[in-house]
């Protein structure tokens, strides 16, 4: 019967190639949309003058980077007591008040603290502490008044320390000030330098962003052996975290 299965051979093999090749889902991925999954998107830093990106799902990142004194035009000068070679800039994710991660956050710190930093800020990350933006004081010129102004997180800084000759920790890129309105420097006399950031002298707000003795934040920071501004005597600076303890 060798016509027969000739025959029959032939109706198989058309059979076959009549199944389309697209139902093998050829080039898609393995999900039941057969659509491939976005890309991480990776943390980058926000040019001098722009606001913070938009916001990501990735968990923390940082990259710490070296610093020159074109990158500090406003903030270093000579005589400053910490040169633009014993500094670093970190790059990092931060969690935003918009309750969401963004990346782009950019802090100048001393080059020894740096690593310590990183882990502090991300144990913030992790806890989800809000900040509103943290961008470098050179954005602001070296104003540190327009700096609070703009309720951002900042570090390195060549100035003096508030009501003395003496230069501050931040000088040395050894102090942190975080969300400077919801935690201001409240003068000994109960003065507030900012319109806008009086109504947090009183530290009964529970707003976002504002820090308490004993919470997460100064216990972060206390890990690296940081104290916190909101326990001095007299003037209170509630945004303050150094080093030194001063």
């Amino acid at each position: 019967m060798p016509g027969r299965r000739a025959k029959g051979t032939a109706t198989f093999l058309a059979t076959l190639l009549a199944v389309p090749l697209a139902a093998a889902g050829c080039g898609r991925g393995g999900d039941d949309t057969g659509e491939s999954a976005p890309p991480a998107t990776p943390p980058t830093a926000s040019a001098p003058g722009t606001p913070s990106p938009s916001p990501t799902r990735q968990g923390f990142q940082s990259t710490v980077k070296k610093v020159t004194a074109g990158d500090l035009e406003h903030s270093w000068r000579r005589g400053c007591p910490v040169s633009p070679s014993g500094l670093r800039m970190i790059e990092m994710t931060y969690w935003g008040m918009d309750d969401k991660p963004h990346t782009g956050g950019r802090l100048v710190v001393n080059a020894k603290a740096a690593g310590d930093l990183v882990k502090v800020f991300r144990k913030l990350y992790a806890m989800k502490y809000p900040i509103e933006r943290m961008e470098p004081v050179d954005k602001y010129k070296g104003s540190d008044f327009d700096s609070i102004e703009a309720n951002n997180t900042s570090a390195f800084n060549c100035r003096q320390a508030t009501g003395s000759s003496s230069f501050s920790n931040h000088a040395y890129g050894l102090a942190v000030d975080i969300n400077p309105c919801q935690n201001p420097y409240v003068y000994a006399d109960g003065r507030v330098a900012h319109k806008d950031c009086v109504k947090y002298k009183n530290r009964k707000n529970d707003d976002p962003g504002v820090i308490h003795a004993g919470d997460k934040v100064v216990k972060a920071f206390a890990s690296i052996g940081w104290s916190w501004g909101g326990t001095w005597s007299g003037a209170r600076d509630y945004q303050h975290f150094s080093s030194s303890g001063r």
